[in-house]
Order: structure tokens, then sequence, then C-alpha cells
């Protein structure tokens, strides 16, 4: 698994205004749909292409554009849904797929509820969506969900992740074709399962259910 971390200076300052507790709920949504923009950036420099003849307004030439099948865009819900529109500016063409997952908050163990994707999705480039890389268990479910279906290259997108979420994750996907993608690398958990510093519950956060 290769992880990558969005070392840019926006990223940082938005990230900053989210975790203040003070940030309102419109702000707060605003805001994560703007950075995923960003981290979808990092997360798609490997999005596969096909090559095409356009005519310009001058000329015949050659250019790219996003080859089938299509990639797949899968927020975990429910916070992975403030999440789905600032990647789907950035790649419309893209189908997106959902898949829910509640964590027990005493075992911290994660349960499947929903999940509407493709039967098959053998040659799908896959992008999970996830606010919280916490203890690693909704994403590893999400991302075991997508194995299962055929998936061979699947990219996480996160805000914020702890090394322990990392992990997790590593020990499920082993050697295969997965990608993380951070926006931060925080401390760790503290004894409730939380991200600490963290940003609290992007949930409750996210839709004013604090």
């Amino acid at each position: 698994m290769r992880v990558h971390i969005a070392d840019h200076p926006l990223i940082t300052h938005k990230l900053t205004v989210l975790r203040d507790k003070s940030t309102s709920s419109p702000v707060f949504r605003q805001l994560t749909e703007e950075l995923m923009t960003l981290l979808a950036y990092e997360a798609t420099r490997d999005v596969r292409v096909a090559e095409c003849e356009i005519e310009t307004p001058v000329m015949v030439t050659n250019g790219v554009k996003i080859a089938d099948p299509k990639p797949l865009v899968v927020p975990i819900l429910r916070a992975g849904l403030g999440m789905l529109e600032g990647m789907t500016k950035l790649v419309p063409t893209a189908e997106v797929g959902f898949v829910g997952i509640v964590r027990d908050e005493t075992t911290f163990k994660p349960s499947t509820y929903a999940e509407r994707l493709p039967d098959d999705l053998a040659g799908r480039q896959c992008f999970v969506l996830d606010p919280m890389l916490a203890t690693g268990g909704s994403l590893a479910a999400a991302i075991k969900f997508l194995f299962d279906r055929g998936a061979t290259d699947v990219t996480a997108v996160c805000l914020l992740g702890t090394p322990e979420g990392v992990q997790a994750l590593e020990a499920l996907v082993g050697d295969r074709n997965v990608n993380l993608v951070l926006g931060a690398m925080d401390d760790g958990l503290n004894e409730k399962g939380y991200i600490v510093p963290g940003l609290g519950d992007a949930g409750d956060r996210l839709y004013g259910t604090v």
C-alpha cells in the first residue's frame, strides 16, 4: 500500500479551520468539499486515460479523455457524502456507488448496513471517500467490499489519518494495488477511538447534529 500525505499550504490552512470547534456546519461542509477537490487532484494522478482526436478552432490535434470503464467513486455513508461533490466536480464522468458502515462505539468494530455497488468491478479504478481514518475498520470493510466484487485498483481518500489506521489498512491489503491519500497524519487515537487532535465527529459536524 502506498501512502501519500498531501503537504500543501492550502490544505493545511483549510484543515485548521475545519478543526476549529467554532466552525459552523455550513462552513464545515464547504471546506470539506474544497479539501476533497484538492485531495482528488492528488488521488487521480494515475487515473486511466485514452488517446482521442479533436478539432480545435485552428486544427485537428490529439489529446486524452478519461478511459472506459469510468472510475467508480464510493463515499462511505454518512460522512463520506460530504466529500462526494468535491470529487465529482473534478471527475464529472465518474460513476458513484455507496457503502453504509456504522462503528460500534464500545468495540470500535464496523458493521455494514447498506451497499449499492456494481456486481463486477473488474478493470475499474475505485475511489473510496471517508473523512476520518481512525481505527481503520470502516475503510477496511469498504475496501474489502470492492475486492470481493473484483476490484484490483483502489484509492482511498481521507481528510485525516492515524498511524493505527494506516497499520490496520496495510494488514488488510497486503501487496494489493491500494493507494491512500491523506490531508494530514494526526497523532493517534484517544481511549474513545477518536482521532487526536482530530476534528470531532465529521458526520455530526457536517450535518449539524452535534
